[in-house]
């Protein structure tokens, strides 16, 4: 089966599943969005009522309803959307025992091997949009080509609630003429530097030499290249393959813009607290930390340095985020903070460095796990560190 790769793309998943339980809003512009009064106030999710109007995902509320003064707005229920994604990845699996998830409401599925059960790549696509909608009342829009990032395309290209098949005689009279933005991992910043050369269209990225996207974009514009010649080889992984963790983070919208190192000093150890309870919960230790700052305008910057050796205690995770942050010296009003590790390995396994004082990083560690044991039997805030007490915590986001 050539064409036997396919995306699975749930149509504006959230509101979605939020109008099967308040079927009042299916004909009104809404959105699924967070809270206003705690500073998360941005939209997660449209239907298309409010796409229409112009409504984007991860813009604040009011600007939501500057554009559309009669949006509604429905806080999110995440227990709800993982149910829904767990029920569509079981009618996925129903086809294919190769089904890899993408994010919450997007799956990859490698249906070569299912063709004289249920017929061609299409016809599975066809097949399966029509259960998750008569069985889970959603709709989804599927990609089917003969790899995962024109799939990706095709899921994009047309919604909701379509089929659309990408085959190698697509590459050239359709997926060329996209604008480079479409392709998998071209964000705001690599499309402006795509822009600086010349480059706008997948075709073009495609015709460019590849050392001069070597040259251009590193290791990235290598990655790019292969994508847009259509020759992604990447596998779908089976079910249960590719869950091992690969990083841990936390990341936190601060209760109001601050500007004074000490407060950001106080947030990174809140959060590298939190990053080493779970990176010992795993039984884990981290090589790679990174750390993301976003201001009060919404400009953003990510920074990472490598570990002399891998940790799980909260001081060596501070003192790396706190080196980053002082590295940088945006002096900008801070409205969100996020701590996040990698390079991960088992703590057992972890490669010693003889170097450093291993004997008092161990006592750190011990000294936090005898910690961790508190907190789980009388509650999180039955320890604190006194510095803690001398600020306001901040509000954490997301976790992952």
């Amino acid at each position: 089966m050539e064409n036997g790769i396919l995306h699975v793309d749930m149509n504006n998943f959230y509101a979605s599943v939020e109008t099967l339980f308040a079927p009042e809003y299916r004909d009104v512009p809404m959105a699924v969005a967070g809270d206003e009064k705690s500073r998360h106030g941005i939209i997660l999710a449209k239907n298309m009522l409010a796409k229409e109007k112009g409504v984007k995902t991860a813009e604040p509320i009011w600007q939501a309803k500057r554009k559309c003064p009669g949006l509604q707005i429905l806080p999110p229920h995440h227990d709800r959307y993982r149910h829904y994604s767990a029920l569509a990845k079981g009618i996925y699996c129903q086809y294919t025992d190769r089904v890899e998830a993408f994010s919450l409401d997007e799956c990859w599925l490698d249906v070569r091997g299912s063709g004289q059960l249920f017929g061609t790549g299409e016809e599975i696509a066809q097949a399966i949009r029509r259960r998750v909608k008569d069985e889970l009342g959603l709709t989804v829009s599927i990609g089917v080509s003969f790899n995962k990032v024109f799939a990706k395309l095709g899921s994009d290209y047309k919604k909701p609630d379509a089929v659309t098949v990408f085959g190698r005689e697509a590459m050239e009279a359709v997926i060329w003429q996209m604008p480079c933005s479409d392709l998998l991992f071209v964000g705001p910043r690599t499309e402006k530097v795509l822009g600086k050369f010349g480059l706008h269209t997948i075709g073009d990225i495609a015709r460019t030499a590849l050392p001069s996207m070597r040259q251009m974009l590193g290791k990235l514009g290598e990655t790019l290249w292969l994508y847009a010649n259509g020759l992604d080889d990447t596998p779908v992984a089976a079910v249960g393959e590719g869950q091992e963790i690969k990083s841990i983070g936390n990341s936190a919208t601060l209760p109001r813009d601050v500007t004074s190192e000490q407060e950001v000093r106080l947030a990174l150890l809140d959060l590298a607290e939190a990053v080493a309870a779970r990176l010992r919960k795993h039984g884990m230790k981290a090589g790679e930390v990174q750390l993301t700052v976003r201001s009060a305008d919404f400009q953003e910057y990510q920074r990472q340095c490598r570990l002399l050796s891998p940790v799980c205690d909260s001081q060596s995770l501070y003192k790396a985020a706190l080196g980053l942050y002082r590295r940088e010296n945006r002096r900008w009003a801070v409205r969100l903070l996020g701590v996040r590790v990698g390079r991960l390995s088992r703590a057992e396994e972890a490669q010693l460095d003889f170097f450093r004082a291993q004997e008092g990083l161990d006592r750190q560690e011990k000294l936090e796990s005898a910690v961790d044991q508190v907190r789980l039997r009388f509650g999180k805030g039955s320890v604190s560190r006194a510095a803690a007490l001398e600020a306001p915590r901040a509000r954490e986001g997301r976790s992952n």
